[in-house]
């Protein structure tokens, strides 16, 4: 597809004299392939520079978790860098009756625990440092980080991973001459991964939990927001878990779990850059072709129930007040996330929207005020975020918002403000297509979530909204009955000032 590279050249051209002819030609030609084990492999031709961008896509996230194991996936984006039996290891032969060992004293020890005040604490004693000497023993053998050595040896970029709701992702950026090296690690981690270093990894991740969410405002409050607004789905679970499910996850279980979810025909290989499909095809079916598919994971059939009255929750944190509020919305292909991603636009991207005009720039009521409502594969939210400005109070500010919205239901947005927006929207999509890395970021996430096909009917259904779908979804989504409000309130400072009250 070389003559994809050369609209780049024309977009700033083409946007500002006629942005609905290009949105109208915006078609990725990409192409398609299954293996027969279900690895669906997306291709797509980008021949500027010898570098192709890789992700493997893992339609898994927090929301397939239970509860017991919530955080299993995110803890399996740590796990996948540990190695397999030929990575990560000098001697696997050597390293796997230790990991057996591990297993059998890990299980006495929690067998022993679950006898409580009867638990026999000398035998705990002389299990634990026994485990501790297993570990030693292993340590010696492991080779740190090997996997990602070799790929930063052989020119690759953007190596990393990450866990959502919905999906997991792992990126590579590589030389075009690499990629047979990629197949080989890649599918040798899916077919042999080893759990090595499982329980010092769980540890990582309770550290990283606390780092993140329990000793960080902003995340504890967005925590707390998820659990009060999701009273069924399990959107309303972090995607780190809860530390008591991180803390106690057994690594069989979260085997299991692997087994399950991380098959070939719940994974997306997509492959963008200086390549031929048919050389991909014939790739990936020497390398991955021979892992065993796996039963289909089962599909998540719990749905959130109408909301039927406003929410509210204070969070006490030694921190400025934040505000946010959340709006039930329908999921990625539904028209109305058309609507919702305008929204998100005109309230809230770049210094003349709405929320910064009025909340930062005029009455200067808020530090931060930002809008979210992106898609995702299951019913969600559209989110508000807001830190105040001293003296005024996070409800002054919630006021200062819901005034805003009522004026999205009441008063149409004029066209010249809606044109302004839709140029923006398709820009900086289109921008985000410009890269190899890019282009497969967007196809790996829209994959996950609803099909990649979204990718080319995204900005042509986005500039068809029109002022009055704006109104409808206003007063349709944002009402009291379907909001939840997270506030955080500073304890200490809450405390002085009833103090001071009670002493005027």
């Amino acid at each position: 597809m070389k003559i994809f590279g050369m609209r780049f050249l024309l977009i700033p051209i083409i946007l500002f004299f006629c942005v609905t002819s290009y949105a109208q030609k915006l078609k990725l030609d990409v192409k398609e392939h299954t293996l027969n084990n279900g690895i669906k492999i997306l291709m797509l031709e980008k021949h500027d520079v010898p570098i192709v961008s890789l992700r493997i896509v893992y339609k898994v996230g927090s929301v397939n978790e239970h509860p017991g194991i919530t955080g299993a996936s995110h803890l399996f984006e740590h796990m996948m860098f540990k190695g397999t039996k030929i990575f990560g290891i000098r001697d696997y032969d050597s390293e796997k009756p230790l990991l057996e060992k591990e297993d059998e004293l890990i299980s006495k020890i929690a067998t022993e625990k679950t006898k409580g005040d009867n638990a026999d604490q000398k035998k705990i004693k002389q299990l634990e440092e026994g485990l501790k000497e297993v570990w030693k023993k292993q340590k010696e053998l492991i080779v740190k980080d090997e996997m990602w050595s070799i790929y930063l040896k052989n020119g690759a970029t953007g190596l990393n991973a990450s866990t959502g709701s919905d999906a997991t992702y792992y990126y590579c950026n590589l030389p075009a001459n690499r990629l047979e090296l990629w197949a080989f690690m890649e599918s040798d981690r899916m077919k042999n991964l080893i759990l090595r270093e499982f329980y010092s990894e769980r540890d990582v991740v309770m550290e990283e939990r606390r780092l993140r969410t329990e000793n960080s405002p902003f995340g504890l409050l967005i925590e707390q927001l998820n659990a009060a607004t999701y009273t069924a789905h399990p959107y309303g679970w972090p995607v780190i878990g809860w530390m008591s499910d991180i803390r106690n996850m057994k690594k069989e279980e979260v085997a299991k779990y692997f087994k399950q979810y991380y098959s070939p025909n719940n994974a997306v290989i997509v492959v963008v850059g200086d390549i031929n499909p048919d050389e991909i095809i014939k790739l990936i079916e020497k390398y991955f072709g021979d892992i065993q598919r796996q039963p289909s994971p089962p599909e998540v059939t719990t749905v959130e129930p109408e909301q039927r009255g406003e929410r509210r929750i204070y969070v006490e944190y030694d921190a400025n007040p934040v505000l946010s509020i959340a709006y039930h919305k329908p999921a990625v292909g539904h028209p109305d996330q058309y609507v919702f991603d305008v929204i998100e636009a005109i309230l809230s991207h770049g210094r003349t929207s709405r929320l910064y005009k009025s909340l930062i720039e005029d009455k200067r009521m808020a530090v931060m005020a930002r809008a979210y409502g992106g898609p995702s594969k299951y019913a969600d939210t559209f989110v508000f975020f807001c830190t105040p400005r001293h003296p005024h109070t996070a409800e002054e500010v919630e006021e200062a918002i819901y005034e805003e919205l009522e004026k999205l239901k009441t008063t149409p947005v004029t066209d010249h403000e809606l044109q302004k927006i839709k140029n923006q929207i398709e820009a900086g999509f289109i921008r985000s297509l410009e890269s190899a890395s890019g282009l497969a970021s967007k196809i790996s996430s829209y994959e996950a979530i609803y099909g990649w096909r979204y990718i080319n009917t995204l900005v042509e259904k986005t500039i068809a909204v029109t002022p009055e779908d704006i109104m409808r979804v206003a007063d349709k989504y944002f009402t009291k009955t379907n909001r939840t409000v997270a506030i955080l309130v500073n304890k200490k400072k809450g405390k002085e000032s009833t103090n001071e009250n009670k002493k005027g």
